[in-house]
Protein backbone atom coordinates (compact mmCIF):
# COMPACT_ATOMS: atom_id res chain seq x y z
CA UNK A 1 0.00 0.00 0.00
CA UNK A 2 2.46 2.36 0.78
CA UNK A 3 4.92 1.89 -1.84
CA UNK A 4 1.69 1.92 -4.54
CA UNK A 5 0.20 5.28 -2.78
CA UNK A 6 3.90 6.71 -3.49
CA UNK A 7 4.33 5.78 -7.00
CA UNK A 8 1.02 7.19 -8.02
CA UNK A 9 1.76 10.66 -6.22
CA UNK A 10 5.42 10.98 -6.88
CA UNK A 11 4.39 9.97 -10.73
CA UNK A 12 3.24 13.59 -10.64
CA UNK A 13 7.15 14.81 -10.72
CA UNK A 14 9.30 15.86 -13.44
CA UNK A 15 5.71 16.52 -15.75
CA UNK A 16 6.28 20.06 -15.58
CA UNK A 17 8.33 22.92 -13.99
CA UNK A 18 4.84 24.16 -13.15
CA UNK A 19 3.76 21.49 -11.37
CA UNK A 20 7.34 20.68 -9.99
CA UNK A 21 6.92 24.38 -8.31
CA UNK A 22 3.47 24.23 -6.73
CA UNK A 23 4.53 20.30 -5.02
CA UNK A 24 7.90 22.21 -3.72
CA UNK A 25 5.63 25.26 -2.81
CA UNK A 26 3.28 23.23 -0.91
CA UNK A 27 5.99 20.94 0.69
CA UNK A 28 8.32 23.49 1.76
CA UNK A 29 7.20 26.98 1.90
CA UNK A 30 3.37 26.63 3.18
CA UNK A 31 4.91 25.50 6.26
CA UNK A 32 5.50 28.89 6.71
CA UNK A 33 2.94 30.80 5.66
CA UNK A 34 0.92 28.06 8.72
CA UNK A 35 3.78 28.63 11.33
CA UNK A 36 2.61 32.52 10.97
CA UNK A 37 -0.63 32.18 10.48
CA UNK A 38 -1.14 29.94 13.59
CA UNK A 39 0.79 32.94 15.64
CA UNK A 40 -1.84 35.12 14.48
CA UNK A 41 -4.33 32.92 15.03
CA UNK A 42 -3.58 32.68 18.42
CA UNK A 43 -3.06 36.69 19.01
CA UNK A 44 -6.25 37.30 17.20
CA UNK A 45 -8.36 35.40 19.34
CA UNK A 46 -11.87 37.08 19.10
CA UNK A 47 -13.86 37.70 22.36
CA UNK A 48 -10.44 36.46 24.32
CA UNK A 49 -8.44 38.46 26.84
CA UNK A 50 -4.55 38.16 27.36
CA UNK A 51 -4.47 35.60 29.97
CA UNK A 52 -6.62 33.18 27.49
CA UNK A 53 -4.29 34.09 24.56
CA UNK A 54 -1.43 33.45 26.86
CA UNK A 55 -2.90 29.88 27.16
CA UNK A 56 -4.03 29.27 23.65
CA UNK A 57 -0.23 30.33 23.08
CA UNK A 58 1.33 27.88 25.74
CA UNK A 59 -1.09 25.31 24.49
CA UNK A 60 -0.56 25.03 20.87
CA UNK A 61 3.68 25.17 21.68
CA UNK A 62 3.71 22.87 24.24
CA UNK A 63 1.66 20.57 21.09
CA UNK A 64 4.02 21.28 18.93
CA UNK A 65 7.31 20.61 20.70
CA UNK A 66 6.17 17.64 22.46
CA UNK A 67 5.32 16.33 18.97
CA UNK A 68 8.33 17.33 16.75
CA UNK A 69 10.89 18.26 19.48
CA UNK A 70 10.18 14.98 21.47
CA UNK A 71 8.78 12.44 20.00
CA UNK A 72 9.35 12.52 16.94
CA UNK A 73 12.88 13.11 17.84
CA UNK A 74 12.78 9.87 19.86
CA UNK A 75 11.15 7.79 17.73
CA UNK A 76 13.65 8.70 14.73
CA UNK A 77 16.45 7.93 17.53
CA UNK A 78 15.27 4.13 17.47
CA UNK A 79 14.39 3.82 13.78
CA UNK A 80 16.45 5.30 11.08
CA UNK A 81 13.79 4.86 8.19
CA UNK A 82 15.21 6.16 4.62
CA UNK A 83 13.63 8.27 2.36
CA UNK A 84 12.06 6.73 -0.72
CA UNK A 85 14.92 8.66 -2.70
CA UNK A 86 17.43 6.91 -0.88
CA UNK A 87 16.04 3.32 -0.95
CA UNK A 88 15.08 4.03 -4.93
CA UNK A 89 17.27 5.75 -5.85
CA UNK A 90 16.18 9.03 -7.71
CA UNK A 91 16.70 12.68 -7.24
CA UNK A 92 13.86 14.18 -5.46
CA UNK A 93 12.42 17.50 -6.21
CA UNK A 94 14.38 19.12 -3.17
CA UNK A 95 16.77 17.09 -0.52
CA UNK A 96 15.77 16.38 2.82
CA UNK A 97 18.08 13.95 4.69
CA UNK A 98 17.37 13.41 8.02
CA UNK A 99 15.58 10.04 8.89
CA UNK A 100 11.72 9.82 6.99
CA UNK A 101 9.86 8.40 9.74
CA UNK A 102 7.67 9.56 11.22
CA UNK A 103 7.46 13.19 9.29
CA UNK A 104 8.84 16.23 11.51
CA UNK A 105 7.05 18.00 9.15
CA UNK A 106 3.84 16.36 9.02
CA UNK A 107 4.39 16.34 13.00
CA UNK A 108 4.92 19.93 13.59
CA UNK A 109 1.92 21.13 11.46
CA UNK A 110 -0.56 18.93 12.44
CA UNK A 111 0.22 19.78 15.72
CA UNK A 112 -0.36 23.09 15.13
CA UNK A 113 -3.58 22.02 13.30
CA UNK A 114 -5.48 19.75 16.05
CA UNK A 115 -4.25 22.66 18.65
CA UNK A 116 -5.97 25.76 16.40
CA UNK A 117 -8.89 23.00 15.85
CA UNK A 118 -9.44 22.78 19.52
CA UNK A 119 -10.01 26.38 19.70
CA UNK A 120 -11.49 27.17 16.34
CA UNK A 121 -13.43 24.79 14.14
CA UNK A 122 -13.50 27.08 11.57
CA UNK A 123 -10.14 27.84 11.28
CA UNK A 124 -8.83 24.50 12.63
CA UNK A 125 -10.38 22.85 9.59
CA UNK A 126 -8.26 25.11 7.15
CA UNK A 127 -4.95 24.02 8.93
CA UNK A 128 -5.69 20.33 8.89
CA UNK A 129 -6.76 20.60 5.42
CA UNK A 130 -3.43 22.40 4.48
CA UNK A 131 -1.70 20.47 6.38
CA UNK A 132 -2.71 17.38 4.83
CA UNK A 133 -1.91 19.06 1.33
CA UNK A 134 1.58 19.61 3.04
CA UNK A 135 2.25 15.79 3.66
CA UNK A 136 0.89 15.36 0.04
CA UNK A 137 2.97 17.03 -1.45
CA UNK A 138 6.15 15.70 0.42
CA UNK A 139 5.01 12.52 -1.02
CA UNK A 140 4.79 13.72 -4.57
CA UNK A 141 8.33 15.39 -3.98
CA UNK A 142 9.62 12.25 -3.38
CA UNK A 143 10.59 13.15 0.02
CA UNK A 144 8.57 10.72 2.16
CA UNK A 145 6.24 7.56 1.86
CA UNK A 146 2.69 7.96 2.68
CA UNK A 147 3.16 6.09 6.10
CA UNK A 148 5.67 8.53 6.97
CA UNK A 149 2.91 11.12 6.87
CA UNK A 150 0.48 9.22 8.72
CA UNK A 151 3.19 8.69 11.15
CA UNK A 152 3.39 12.52 11.89
CA UNK A 153 -0.78 12.61 12.32
CA UNK A 154 -0.87 10.20 15.26
CA UNK A 155 2.49 11.58 16.95
CA UNK A 156 0.82 15.11 16.65
CA UNK A 157 -2.27 13.84 17.82
CA UNK A 158 -0.90 12.06 20.69
CA UNK A 159 1.19 15.15 21.84
CA UNK A 160 -2.21 17.21 21.23
CA UNK A 161 -4.26 14.51 23.42
CA UNK A 162 -1.44 14.80 26.39
CA UNK A 163 -1.33 18.03 26.15
CA UNK A 164 -5.03 18.72 26.32
CA UNK A 165 -5.54 16.49 28.76
CA UNK A 166 -2.38 18.16 31.33
CA UNK A 167 -3.30 22.11 30.78
CA UNK A 168 -7.37 21.01 30.99
CA UNK A 169 -7.29 22.50 34.53
CA UNK A 170 -5.41 25.88 33.72
CA UNK A 171 -7.77 26.93 30.58
CA UNK A 172 -9.40 30.19 31.78
CA UNK A 173 -13.14 29.90 32.27
CA UNK A 174 -15.11 30.99 29.41
CA UNK A 175 -16.56 34.85 30.32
Amino acid sequence: MDISIFTFLHSLAGRSSLLDGFVVFLADYLIWFLVVGTIFFVFSLKNSDFKEKIFAFVFVALTAVLSRGIFTEVIRFFYDRPRPFESLGFEPLFPDLHPAFPSGHTAFLFALAFAVFYFSRFWGSWFLGLSFLVGVARIAAGVHWPSDILGGIIVSLVSFLIIRKLLKKYEPAPA
